[in-house]
């Protein structure tokens, strides 16, 4: 079995009728899950009611939580959510908090070292702890998936581009590739274009671009791919691209085809998109049905 280890932000999103279990990170490694990938987490929890009920419900969905530390120090991270009447969602995220001050241990270097994949977004360094422990795990993952996660004002591009540096692969989306290729001084419309300078910028081998509704695009050991989106009636779009991303990155390394393991990826997200919040439960068969149900 493949194991992949995700590491970062675990916390509530607060919608304004209820909270939901999120984390870009955490969405990623659940999903992961749910394609049996043996799949663990490195983060932080307060030692508080939210904290806790965030470790029973990791564990009610199978996911082991023994690399999740308990901080006395820091509340448990919410992020309160806006909807627009088209379901795309925009953050507030609280700053400090628990998984902002990930502490690197022994058991993460040795768990990190002997994954299939390891997996970070740019969010959990915008505090110099949790960075620092990253840049550690950095050095000693074998395969490192980069999700780009663009979020004002927790991100520089300079540390955007140290991580594109140390990726294997990396996934953005559309607004996110052009933004870091105008600061990097790349003025080029062309979305390939623009992969193509990421990919002799950072030699990673594996670029994905989402493209909202209208698909994705893969860029994998030297070949393009492109996959037209499917057709959702949108509650929300929170957590659907990590859904996308760990239904890609699981078939990717199971050594499905691009063009499955990208159309798979493509339905799931939209499927999340369907349904509130980040992590609802989603079959393969679900899945089946709805790419029939779209074709």
């Amino acid at each position: 079995m493949k194991q992949v280890v995700c590491f970062g932000e675990v916390l509530w999103d607060l919608f304004p009728d209820e909270k939901k279990l999120g984390g870009a990170p955490l969405n990623v490694a659940l999903r992961m899950k749910s394609w049996g990938i043996d799949s663990q987490m490195i983060s932080s929890v307060g030692n508080d009611a939210l904290g806790q009920e965030i470790i029973f419900r990791i564990k009610e969905q199978g996911l082991d939580t023994k690399y999740i530390h308990i901080n006395k120090k820091f509340d448990t991270g919410t992020v309160t959510v806006t909807l627009d009447q088209h379901g795309s969602a925009s953050y507030e995220i609280k700053h400090p908090v628990s998984w902002d001050k990930i502490e690197l241990q022994s058991e993460h270097k040795k768990l990190v070292s002997t994954s299939d994949a390891f997996v970070f977004g740019s969010l959990v360094a915008r505090d110099a702890v949790s960075k620092n422990c990253l840049l550690d795990l950095l050095k000693i993952a074998p395969y490192t998936v980069f999700d780009v996660n663009l979020r004002a004002p927790h991100y520089s591009i300079d540390d955007i581009e140290l991580y594109m540096s140390q990726s294997n692969f990396i996934k953005f989306n559309d607004e996110e590739i052009e933004e870091i290729c105008n600061a990097l001084g790349y003025k080029n419309n062309s979305l390939k274009e623009q992969v193509q300078f990421i990919a002799n910028k950072t030699n990673a081998h594996t670029i994905c671009v989402t493209l909202g509704k209208d698909g994705a695009i893969l860029f994998h050991k030297g070949t393009f791919y492109n996959q037209k989106g499917y057709p959702a009636q949108v509650v929300d779009t929170v957590g659907a691209g990590d859904s996308f991303l760990g239904t890609l990155l699981s078939l990717l390394l199971e050594e499905k085809s691009p063009d499955e393991s990208l159309g798979k990826a493509c339905a799931m997200g939209g499927l999340v998109a369907q349904k509130k919040g980040a992590n609802p439960i989603i079959t393969e068969k679900m899945l089946t049905d709805f790419m029939r149900q779209s074709n």
